[in-house]
């Protein structure tokens, strides 16, 4: 027999092999249906920065259509900066105290049901012990039920200082956040809901959504913010959903070898399995630590542990979905590799890339004097994380990571790149919006 046709006769038994473990494909129908008028309501709203305290950032600042939902950087600038992107800088006149602490994800598809837990380490996820079924972080109780995970997810941002509160003394809304106050009369919620109600094209499209009489709450706000995030990140037109639905020729040779090591040898789908390529768990893989961490008066970054309170969730952060993966880097928590290829190369030797590595792989904007690297120049802080790590290596030859690359970009849908309404010309509050030039 020719070597050739050999071949692909091998090929063609590993792929009829793989058929088995490969994700069932995704429909419309793992996805709850969507409103249209509150899909444009909420796509004003994340566009608008009247949800900041200093009315000047917005939640598409750091989670733009043009930039695949998130904003092309390790460790973004919130409050306090201006523009967007890799453009983004600070404001002199009210500079950003530090960086944002984590990585923004990319929100593509977080809107489908089978989503249950939200941020990188899980603290806003679905219970059904917990009030509302619903658990929250510490202060952040629900007052009424809400939707989605997504939904309450999108109660948060305005409550952080530094994405979009501001800093003490500077407003309202930044010092109900100080204290705490999320909910309640006078809260961070409340705050903005008064803001939303004063201008008439926002107050007039929740009196036709509400029930008459009712008064607008902040979950009504985060329903339309969910629902415009369910609708304009769903993406699930990617060579590889092709070729689920049964389009033999929407992949090529390379990218099904890349397919076979991906769910063979490459171990890859023990976490990133499913439908969405995510477990929806934890683990602990070993990633370099920049920037200013989460730990109160320190620079590391434990993860999942602070929500569970368990050491066995020491360092571990939430398996990402890998659709459209090739571009939605830098890539981990804190976005400690700029290149894909390198994230798959420290999959494959954790512990080897944790010693070795190299700090021009951060993307990152200038601030004077941000202490970014303290957490790598503690010896013990690099110790415990390599302690924690809990993926074994796996041995790839160039060729087998050339495919697994060329596999992750078959992960792509063409709309990723612009969403499918992308922004509007303008908002409600008629303030200014970051555009990408």
């Amino acid at each position: 027999m020719h070597t050739w046709v050999t071949a692909g006769f091998l090929s063609l038994l590993a792929t009829l092999s793989l058929a088995a473990d490969l994700p069932k494909a995704v429909t419309q129908a793992d996805f709850p249906p969507t409103d249209p008028a509150l899909v444009l309501l909420g796509r004003d709203l994340f566009f608008d920065p009247i949800l900041s305290g200093n009315r000047n950032i917005a939640c598409a600042t750091c989670h733009h259509p043009s930039l695949a939902s998130a904003d092309g950087m390790s460790l973004g600038l919130g409050e306090g900066a201006v523009d967007l992107g890799p453009n983004r800088r600070v404001d002199p006149s009210n500079a950003p105290q530090a960086r944002i602490p984590r990585n923004a994800p990319a929100l593509f598809n977080l809107g489908a049901y089978e989503f249950g837990s939200l941020f990188h380490d899980g603290r806003v996820e679905a219970d059904p012990h917990a009030p509302f079924g619903m658990r929250m972080p510490e202060g952040a109780a629900l007052e009424r039920p809400v939707a989605s995970v997504l939904t309450a997810q999108a109660m948060m941002p305005p409550t952080s200082f530094d994405e979009m509160a501001g800093q003490d003394q500077e407003n309202p809304v930044a010092l109900a956040a100080r204290d705490k106050r999320f909910g309640g009369e006078g809260g961070v919620w409340d705050l903005l809901c008064q803001r939303i109600e004063a201008i008439p094209a926002y107050a007039d499209r929740f009196a036709r959504l509400l029930p008459p009489g009712r008064k607008l709450h902040f979950t009504d706000v985060a329903r339309a913010l969910a629902e415009f995030e369910t609708y304009e990140f769903q993406s699930i037109n990617s060579p590889f959903d092709r070729y689920l639905h049964g389009d033999a020729d929407a992949l090529n040779t390379q990218q099904i070898a890349g397919m076979q090591v991906f769910y063979g040898k490459g171990n890859c789908a023990s976490c990133h399995s499913g439908p969405f390529q995510t477990d929806h768990s934890f683990h602990a893989i070993g990633l370099p630590q920049l920037g200013p961490g989460k730990e109160a008066g320190g620079y590391a970054d434990r993860g999942r542990i602070a929500v569970t309170g368990d050491p066995e969730d020491r360092y571990r952060f939430r398996t990402p979905s890998l659709r459209n993966v090739a571009i939605t880097g830098p890539y981990g928590h804190n976005g400690a590799y700029a290149d894909l290829e390198g994230m798959v190369r420290h999959h494959l030797a954790p512990i080897r890339s944790l010693a070795g590595y190299d700090r021009s792989q951060a993307r990152l904007h200038a601030l004077p004097d941000a202490p970014d690297w303290q957490a790598m120049e503690d010896f013990d802080e690099v110790l415990r994380i390599a302690e924690a790590t809990e993926i074994a290596p796996v041995s790839l030859s160039e060729d087998e990571i050339a495919a697994l690359l060329a596999f992750l970009g078959a992960l792509t849908d063409p709309q990723a790149r612009s969403g499918r309404l992308g922004a509007p010309s303008s908002v409600p509050s008629g303030l200014p919006m970051d555009r990408l030039n």
